[in-house]
């Protein structure tokens, strides 16, 4: 039943919102009594920390399983983007931006998590690209992991990107793009446009 509760809560956090979705609204969906919920969760505060941490576990596992196949670096990174839009879906509740404002305490230790997956992952993806010859030989790993967290993060903000201007895969599409521009070769290029050609096909 916890399970259950988690999965449904998370379905529902990301359609509506963390601040939208009462416990009341959650035990009328999954069509059990309240009583029930606060027999797995003492408060909600404690329900979406779970859900949230759930959410987290299931994309870093995710992004771990798409590194492990060690495709070439490009398309690596592209499965991984596919992959995150799947489970994140295109959320019109900004759930991110909605647990930093009313959760702050679950937000941190979440984006600390995600930093730890994101710069790991990272990290090790542009190592293999420049070893590959489809990265620059001179990038500074440590630096380039860290931008691309940043920017990653600072798309999710709905102040500097509005839903109503940008949806969330064109962002991450137009992020992905850039970041990689920014550090392919000459072989490199050749294979991000044929894979944005073939994404357009």
């Amino acid at each position: 039943m916890r399970e259950n509760i988690i999965q449904k809560a998370t379905e529902m956090f990301l359609n509506l919102g963390f601040k939208s979705v009462t416990m009341d609204d959650l035990a009328q969906e999954m069509g059990i009594s309240k009583k029930t919920i606060y027999s797995h969760f003492k408060n909600k505060t404690e329900l979406v920390e779970q859900t949230a941490i759930t959410m987290s576990d299931t994309i870093t596992c995710g992004i771990d399983d798409i590194v492990g196949f060690k495709k070439n670096p490009i398309e690596e990174l592209y499965e991984i983007k596919k992959f995150i839009m799947v489970h994140l879906k295109d959320e019109k509740s900004s759930p991110l931006y909605q647990l930093q404002k009313y959760y702050p305490k679950i937000y941190t230790s979440l984006k600390e998590i995600q930093f730890e997956c994101t710069h790991r992952c990272i990290a090790e993806n542009v190592k293999r690209g420049m070893e590959l010859g489809i990265y620059r030989d001179n990038l500074n790993v440590e630096f380039v992991s860290r931008i691309y967290f940043t920017g990653v993060t600072s798309i999710k903000d709905n102040n500097l990107f509005p839903t109503e201007i940008f949806s969330k895969p064109e962002l991450l599409d137009y992020y992905l793009e850039y970041h990689l521009r920014g550090i392919v070769t000459p072989k490199g290029r050749n294979v991000l446009n044929s894979i944005i050609n073939s994404n357009q096909e």
